[in-house]
């Protein structure tokens, strides 16, 4: 068969190459027919979304794809956007931790900094997601129970206590009321002395995704767009090192999204959210280095790489030719990548250790900023100290002795690759013309578009595992009659929120109650107004009101979101 070599001097020699093609046709139509002649296994050959081809070549992909690849660290960033790719720096492995009370995942991240993590991302439960206190009648039995119970500035000092907040980066994944839960980390960062600018971590603050998938809101679209924005603008002056938002595909893709649809939302998402700053009067160059992404890593090793690939792509271009960025910094998508919670399975739970491990080494060939591997109990509780350092240790494997940072994109080049990147960009582009033919994201919002479009495909995602289209190991395959394998659980005590009312009660006792009111009453009127809501939320913050207390201030001047019934 013709080889790469063979096809290299194509721009060089029209005839001989033209000849050369012309060959290597024959030879795949030959291939083609003996392939038909074959068996097959009764299997569907698919990504996520559709059947694979069993061979690529050189026709596969454009004959200048060798040219418009480049090189790490350079426009369009396909390879990647530091030039010295891991051998610089490694990814950083960021475990996502939180259960229980404050002091309880003080104690978690202390471990994990002890076995080498070197940031930390934190889990709110499920109240504080929303906006509530532990205290609050619909936090009742879910206190502390899916991760960390933060209802004001006093918990954010215990959740930090004895880690200086200028040495570590920090993640919080918290979206309705993130700017609130912001305020309490920069709070409790100046109560250890340490000033904004020196604070360095991410808030994911996407609530776009939330209203397509997650749904952990707590205002309607448009006020949740202002506080987002309010974030861009306080942060671009005083917190220059943190990344106001993570703009996630994560969850799109656990609701049952394909990867075109997670890359094509996400980066919608994105170019709006990048729309709303530039209509603040904000300098896109000003606010778009702070943009950070996240993405899910699925169980389809070539597709996810391809996808991480192409999201680099799609959008350094839209930020240099759409929105006129000037700055390279603008143009590099950073990212996060988690393994995909959704592929994990209660039954054979040692199976998800393999899982996980072949989804790292796809976000780590995929060019990923920072990972969190997820431990092998996650389906079935909050993880344990012993599945957690498992996880870490996969990531540590990974980095220290397959060899595989070592070289920068190495499957760059591999016809299967950039042919899928290619097709994944193109997906992509043709989902954001529909999109803009609904009426761009936030009409597809209101409308229940993109709702349907994840609905649609999780229903046939799972009907191809219902018929063995699709084969989960342990599942619906390789069963066996054998007792399931027992792994040890976390279990959350009762305790946690009894302690949390308590904690509650004492705070709203101590403080000054005087000043915590006139701080929520110049918040409203903020709110009313058009100016930046960061530095009242923040000041609510510095005099120990509580998260509901902030949250019901703003609501009361933007009301609540209420979904609307779509199906």
């Amino acid at each position: 068969m013709t080889s790469t070599r063979d096809l290299r001097g194509l721009s060089n020699d029209g005839g001989e190459a033209r000849q050369e093609l012309e060959r290597l046709r024959a030879e795949v139509a030959e291939w083609r027919r003996r392939y038909a002649a074959g068996e097959l296994r009764d299997l569907g050959f698919t990504n996520s979304a559709r059947e694979v081809d069993a061979l690529y070549t050189a026709l596969d992909v454009p004959p200048q794809t060798s040219v418009e690849l480049g090189v790490p660290g350079e426009y369009p960033y396909t390879r990647g956007i530091h030039p010295t790719g891991y051998r610089g720096r490694l990814w950083t492995m960021r475990q996502f931790a939180g259960f229980g009370s404050a002091r309880d995942t003080n104690e978690r991240f202390k471990f994990l900094l002890a076995h080498g993590q070197t940031g930390l991302s934190t889990a709110f439960d499920f109240p504080t997601l929303m906006g509530y206190d532990s205290d609050h009648p619909r936090s009742e039995g879910e206190v502390g129970k899916t991760g960390v119970a933060i209802s004001s500035l006093a918990d954010m000092e215990t959740l930090f206590d004895g880690i200086p907040m200028d040495e570590v980066s920090t993640s919080m994944t918290i979206n309705g009321p993130a700017i609130i839960l912001w305020a309490f980390y920069i709070a409790a960062a100046e109560r250890q002395g340490v000033s904004p600018d020196k604070l360095r971590g991410t808030i994911q603050n996407d609530i776009l995704k939330e209203y397509m998938a997650q749904h952990a809101w707590c205002f309607p679209i448009e006020p949740a767009l202002r506080l987002i924005v309010d974030c861009f603008e306080w942060g671009a002056k005083h917190a220059p090192q943190w990344n106001t938002i993570s703009i996630s595909g994560y969850h799109i893709r656990e609701a049952g999204s394909t990867a075109a649809q997670e890359l094509a939302f996400t980066l919608a998402d994105g170019f709006t959210y990048v729309e709303r700053g530039i209509a603040r009067g904000l300098d896109v160059d000003q606010f778009a280095p702070r943009l950070s992404f996240f993405w899910d890593i699925h169980n389809d090793f070539f597709e996810e790489i391809a996808k991480l690939r192409a999201a680099r792509r799609i959008w350094s271009r839209h930020m240099r030719e759409r929105y006129q960025a000037r700055s390279p910094r603008s143009w590099m998508m950073r990212f996060h990548s988690q393994t995909a919670g959704v592929t994990l399975t209660a039954q054979q739970p040692m199976n998800n250790v393999v899982r996980v491990a072949y989804q790292a080494l796809a976000a780590v060939l995929g060019g990923t900023q920072s990972l969190h591997t997820n431990s092998m109990d996650e389906t079935l509780a909050l993880p344990t100290e012993q599945a957690v350092q498992v996880a870490l240790r996969t990531q540590q494997l990974l980095a220290y002795e397959t060899g595989v940072p070592n070289v920068i994109d190495p499957l760059g080049g591999s016809y299967y690759l950039e042919s899928l990147t290619n097709q994944l960009e193109d997906e992509a582009e043709s989902i954001f013309a529909e999109i803009d033919r609904v009426g761009g994201v936030v009409r597809g919002l209101e409308q229940g578009w993109f709702q349907r479009k994840i609905a649609e495909s999780a229903a046939r995602q799972q009907w191809e595992i219902e018929q063995h289209r699709r084969v989960i190991v342990g599942v619906n395959e390789f069963v066996t009659d054998e007792p399931e394998l027992t792994i040890p659980l976390l279990k959350i005590g009762e305790d946690v929120e009894s302690q949390q009312h308590e904690r509650l009660a004492r705070i709203r006792r101590e403080r000054d109650n005087g000043a915590c009111q006139r701080a929520l009453e110049a918040l409203r009127a903020a709110a009313a107004s058009t100016e930046n809501t960061m530095p009242y939320i923040l000041e609510c913050a510095r005099q120990y009101c509580t998260l509901y207390e902030i949250r019901a201030a703003l609501e009361s001047v933007f009301g609540a979101y209420r979904e609307p019934v779509f199906f």
